[in-house]
């Protein structure tokens, strides 16, 4: 039996293969991009079989640098609340991906939430009535495409997340979702085994076109061998910012991360304790192995990497995301310039769907530099929003451990710790989220005797970044942040 862990990263813009070896070292890694659709506006989609024909691509990459047999187990980390909808007997898409960035269903929350349904889903499942989460997104599915209705008379229909969907195709067939993706669909109760009737129902998503719940670590399919050349247990399956908590080590009880990738993402462990929030965070499953649960509290803003990203591809003030770093760097303020990023609405502790995005304290002393900084500023006001919300709901934070591509930004990790007035920890290797994913299969598959022991043996060095900021500047920019949120 091999060694090596090989992860499958799913991500939003692109999707990449990552061999670990069982001490965390990354062996090697192949990574290609996703194609973005955007149909209308406030509508995100993905093609699904490009989902999986690259995914495959780069996990043939990955398999064939490595020795015959040296991979013990993959694991599947993926970008959640997507929702794929395939035909069971052909294994082909009905239609396109709905992506988790996706607004089209607002109106529906609001229905929901007007007819008061809101309170109980939340005591339910954790979560709230919003387009970001899975459920109503099957729905639209079945309400507008044409060949998702019919495969659903039939039978034929499979709806999944994207782990769900990859499983799906390298196993020949077995429907599963891991507890941490079936947490984010509005289906799942959070001390339920698996998806509720009654949920269902209340959405009009017919359950047996779910997939069966199954554990986060632990061998839950098999990768038939044509796809690799080897039979591999499927040893890992979970949800992005639930795999870099686990890669960041957060496995005690007020263990906090902090994801800064296409979103922004913060998650506390909260052990079993099945979370509340009157605060508007969502409760959520972190992980699950022999079907006992470790669940967190989070808090998910919508627009992190991808308002760098719009700055770039869009307005052109930037070639490059790392530019925004000495960009920063070469003034002393944003020169009163602030950037609310609600390009697809506000996420928590805000809920507002329908927001959008505020430039505002704009004269004509603004330049790239100031529009740069502010929206770095802007990553650590929403953090700082999340703070007083999480310490609200009992779950303050010591210490925030940082990851995902904008956290490589030494400039913003200063700026989180000063802002937040805490200590910022950030990862040699900021992968945490494939890293995660690895953690969970290794654990899964046996090379490891727990999720616990596997982070210590897989999990690297760490830098500090300590707060060194005046009170009376922290407040100035939190009010310019409030005044900035009122026009949305």
């Amino acid at each position: 039996m091999g060694e090596n862990i090989l992860v499958l990263d799913a991500g939003t813009t692109s999707t990449r293969a990552m061999l670990f070896a069982p001490d965390g070292t990354l062996l090697s890694v192949a990574q290609k991009e996703l194609t973005q659709h955007y149909p209308r506006p406030g509508r995100v989609e993905h093609d699904a079989a490009e989902i999986w024909s690259r995914t495959l691509a780069c996990a043939r990459q990955v398999a064939g640098e490595s020795e015959d047999g040296s991979i013990a187990a993959i694991g599947i980390t993926n970008q959640r609340e997507t929702v794929v909808a395939w035909d069971r007997a052909t294994g082909e898409p009905l239609a396109r991906a709905i992506v988790w960035q996706d607004r089209r269903t607002a109106d529906f929350c609001a229905e929901l939430k007007e007819t008061g349904h809101e309170e109980e889903v939340q005591a339910r499942t954790g979560l709230l009535l919003d387009p970001y989460f899975s459920a109503t997104k099957m729905r639209w599915l079945l309400d507008n495409e044409g060949p998702v209705r019919a495969a659903a008379r039939r039978g034929a229909l499979a709806f999944g997340t994207v782990e769900s969907w990859l499983a799906f195709k390298l196993s020949g067939g077995e429907h599963v979702s891991d507890a941490s993706n079936a947490s984010r669909t509005l289906l799942l109760p959070l001390d339920g085994g698996q998806f509720d009737a009654g949920l269902c129902d209340l959405f009009g998503v017919p359950v047996r076109a779910l997939p069966r719940v199954v554990d986060t670590s632990g061998e839950v399919a098999v990768c038939e061998k044509r796809w690799l050349g080897a039979a591999v247990p499927i040893c890992g399956l979970v949800g992005d910012q639930q795999s870099a908590t686990i890669g960041q080590g957060c496995l005690r009880p007020g263990d906090t991360k902090a994801t800064y990738g296409t979103g922004a993402f913060v998650l506390t462990n909260m052990g079993e304790e099945v979370p509340r929030s009157d605060h508007r965070l969502l409760g959520t499953v972190l992980s699950q192995s022999g079907g006992n649960r470790t669940y967190a509290v989070e808090g998910s803003v919508f627009v992190a990497g991808s308002l760098v990203q719009w700055l770039r591809d869009s307005l052109g003030i930037i070639s490059s995301a790392a530019e925004t770093e000495a960009l920063a760097r070469s003034i002393p303020d944003s020169g009163g310039v602030t950037i609310v990023p609600a390009l697809s609405g506000l996420g928590a502790p805000h809920w507002l769907p329908q927001a959008r995005g505020v430039v505002a304290g704009l004269s004509f002393a603004t330049g790239r530099a100031q529009i740069a900084r502010a929206a770095l500023e802007a990553m650590t006001h929403q953090t700082h929003d999340l703070a007083e919300a999480f310490a609200a709901d009992g779950a303050p934070w010591s210490r925030l451990r940082i990851d995902g591509g904008m956290s490589a930004n030494d400039w913003m990790a200063q700026d989180l710790a000063d802002m937040l007035d805490l200590e910022v920890e950030r990862p040699d290797f900021v992968e945490t989220t494939a890293l995660g994913a690895a953690i969970c299969a290794a654990t899964g598959a046996g090379l490891h005797g727990s999720l616990e022991d596997a982070a210590q043996a897989m999990r690297g060095t760490t830098r500090t970044f300590s707060p060194d900021m005046d009170d009376s500047l922290r407040k100035e920019r939190l009010a310019g942040w409030r005044k900035a949120l009122t026009a949305v």
